[in-house]
């Protein structure tokens, strides 16, 4: 039997029994979860190995790679310059970035990288990778290249590019890189074990990402077309994944420390859950965004079936929504899920902000059932509760 560490208050016993479960009999490996109710942490548990090769076990203070579900990053930092009076959303990228402005983009307006509208999920000549590491090449190339569709007329994920044109807005904008203004004015705030550009001291604390058999895409009910697609080195769905050359390297420290808002954030669970626990409301003292930006940042942008994906999709600004056939999510519920199974959530009605990290990469083109248990956990527990 795994060894679960941490502690839950009264009446969260039930999501100790479910994290400690998915060791059981969903071939856990190294994990962190943790859960906050109104500011308040009540959950924070850890288990298993942090790198199977040493035996080394994870603690407390582990860190891990959350791939996509650093993108709710870049977002939170756009939707703050906001709340300032610093970035106006509907004003073109181009009035910020001017050389943005070229193949046709002028007009585009902020919210539309936001929502994945703006038609730039790839390159058409992707930049060696050790140059996209150093940030400039990356949106120099992003700002010379031309839509892949009519921007504002259909929306499609970009995976990797997202985290570069929000990233370079702010920059412009705040005079600091990305990784720098979330760390100077949401992390340290909130006083956050989180990072986009991972400081060389603390890479000793990343848990070894461990490649998990994937489960058959059949079973998922996803489209055989889109299933296609997969495996189609010419669709925008391959050809995302594809903007550095070689592909990016999220194992190599390298990576870590560089800025890549997109899917390079690197924390604890509990820093993951206490983020977005700053986002909708108040923690220590600290809050993030108030009520009227944060109404304003998850209200959905676009909806139907995300061109690059080919799976109905529901984007709001920098933050994904549920669909309806996600039950383990709240309707009201906003965030971000990464590559492998992470995760990161809030639920403004609830008063819920949720993070689960793992080392366990494990693809799934459906719902993981390590995340759904918790969350079902949770939402079961928060039900007993009083409003």
């Amino acid at each position: 039997m795994s060894v679960v560490s941490g502690t839950v208050a009264a009446g969260y016993e039930p999501v100790r029994e479910a994290f400690l479960a998915n060791f059981e009999t969903r071939s856990e490996i190294g994990a962190a979860l943790s859960v906050y109710r109104h500011g308040r942490e009540v959950a924070r548990l850890w288990g298993g190995l942090a790198d199977p090769a040493t035996g080394r076990a994870w603690r407390a203070e582990t860190l891990q790679v959350v791939f996509s579900a650093t993108k709710s990053v870049p977002a939170a930092c756009a939707h703050l310059l906001a709340q300032r009076g610093q970035l106006d959303l509907d004003a073109p990228v181009a009035e910020y970035w001017p050389e943005f402005a070229a193949a046709g983009k002028d007009a585009v307006p902020v919210r539309w990288l936001l929502s994945h509208q703006a038609g730039l999920p790839v390159l058409d000549r992707p930049v060696p990778q050790a140059e996209a590491l150093t940030w400039e090449p990356v949106v120099a190339a992003l700002a010379a290249q031309a839509p892949a569709w009519e921007p504002g007329t259909a929306h499609g994920y970009h995976g990797l590019t997202y985290g570069w044109l929000v990233g370079e807005v702010v920059r412009r904008v705040s005079g600091r890189s990305l990784g720098t203004y979330f760390a100077d004015e949401i992390a340290t705030p909130l006083g956050l074990d989180f990072w986009v550009g991972l400081p060389a001291s603390e890479a000793h604390r990343v848990a070894r990402l461990v490649e998990q058999p994937a489960a058959p895409p059949a079973a998922a009910g996803v489209a055989p077309e889109a299933l296609a697609a997969y495996t189609d080195p010419t669709s925008l769905v391959v050809r995302s994944t594809m903007v550095t050359d070689p592909p990016l390297d999220l194992v190599d420290p390298r990576a870590w420390a560089a800025e890549i808002p997109s899917v390079n954030g690197i924390c604890t669970a509990s820093s993951l859950a206490r983020f977005y626990a700053g986002l909708i409301g108040e923690v220590d003292g600290v809050r993030i965004l108030d009520a009227t930006t944060l109404d304003a940042a998850i209200r959905q942008q676009a909806g139907g079936v995300d061109r690059v994906l080919l799976v109905p999709t529901r984007p709001a600004l920098g933050f994904g929504l549920p669909l309806p056939e996600q039950p383990w999510w709240s309707p009201t519920a906003f965030g971000f899920p990464g590559h492998g199974g992470s995760l990161g959530y809030a639920d403004p009605a609830s008063g819920v902000a949720f993070g689960y990290v793992t080392s366990g990469l494990r693809v799934t083109m459906g719902p993981d059932p390590r995340t759904t248990s918790l969350v079902e956990a949770v939402r079961a527990a928060v039900s007993r509760e009083p409003a």
